[in-house]
């Protein structure tokens, strides 16, 4: 990974050791390996090119989550990858084109990591679950496997969550896919941009409400939920073929019920009225078992950035910057919330 910091409540206490606070830019310099980048969002495995490209141009939980992270290059934007899980996930980041590029990390449950991406950056994020790796990093996972090592070396063995953007000039795409099933819940909040900038993603997890036509399961328990096109594998239920079209596929009794408990997801290949959204001018915060009611903050260039309005964002910064020093961070989030 090619930048990761993680600083939760251990990390600050050490700044507070120090007489330094949240706001101390300190020394994690994190830079992004750069390269062309294909400024369109990534296919889906089970997704046919027509029904992709169609997909593609038409476009209370009072928790705060914390971390810093050094001051990006100007052509960066600052991924901020939050595990809220119970269990520990291993995130995968893969960059599009023809060059193959992934990379991989373990995030334990309440740490944070950071990536960031050049301007154009397009890719997809996910996480990986039952993961079993030795001391060299070689291993395999139960769901969203990609190769034998903690670096991927290929897509996301199906079922998986997505998370998939893509970087322009001006304007960001975003979005929480389901076409190539669910393994965990993943949620896409921009913080600071200009725009539609909605969270996206799916925040219900359907391993506990899986169609048992389409439970995956391992040792005898559900760890993810497949896609009618993955188990059934028909032109139909695929978007292709004769089916290639959105008025002529159409949403099944399957992508129903993944809509019904992820409504801010794709459920299959053109449900995408609602769920691709378009932000410019954003860093962006991806979460895994998180809600969308959630507020999930990032610093970096000597800014607080959250998941909240301008505005709202403005005065959240002040607040926190003056509790910082004297409070712990337990007691500032009881004064915030």
């Amino acid at each position: 990974m090619s930048a990761l910091v993680d600083i939760w409540s251990d990390e600050l206490a050490k700044l507070r050791e120090k007489g330094q606070t949240l706001f101390s830019t300190g020394s994690t310099p994190t830079t992004a390996e750069s390269g062309q980048a294909v400024r369109s969002l990534k296919k889906s495995s089970t997704e046919s090119a027509g029904a992709f490209v169609s997909r593609v141009t038409r476009v209370k939980s009072p928790v705060v989550l914390c971390s810093e992270g050094a001051t990006k290059p100007s052509n960066a934007k600052n991924f901020t990858i939050v595990n809220q899980c119970k269990e520990t996930i291993w995130p995968a980041i893969i960059t599009d084109g023809s060059n193959f590029h992934g990379e991989g990390f373990t995030l334990e449950p309440g740490k944070t990591a950071f990536y960031n991406a050049p301007d154009g950056w397009s890719g997809r994020i996910w996480g990986r679950t039952g993961c079993d790796f030795d001391k060299t990093g070689n291993g395999t996972c139960q769901t969203g496997d990609c190769g034998t090592s903690v670096n991927c070396t290929s897509a996301g063995s199906l079922p998986v969550t997505i998370a998939e953007f893509t970087l322009g000039d001006n304007i960001d795409y975003y979005d929480v896919s389901l076409v190539d099933g669910f393994n965990l819940p993943i949620v896409i909040k921009p913080g600071d941009g200009k725009g539609n900038c909605s969270t996206a993603g799916c925040d219900g997890d359907l391993r506990q409400n899986c169609l048992s036509d389409l439970s995956f399961k391992k040792n005898g328990k559900v760890v993810g939920c497949r896609s009618a096109c993955d188990v059934f594998n028909t032109d139909e239920y695929c978007c292709r073929g004769t089916y290639e079209d959105p008025v002529a596929c159409l949403p099944t009794n399957y992508s129903k019920s993944f809509k019904l408990v992820c409504p801010a997801a794709s459920s299959y290949a053109y449900d995408d009225r609602v769920s691709i959204i378009t932000c410019s001018a954003s860093d962006y915060m991806v979460a895994f078992c998180a809600t969308r009611n959630n507020t999930i903050c990032t610093y970096h260039d000597e800014r607080l950035i959250c998941s909240v309005t301008s505005k709202g964002f403005k005065a959240f910064s002040h607040i926190w910057r003056s509790l910082m020093v004297a409070l712990p961070l337990a007691s500032i989030l009881q004064i915030l919330f």
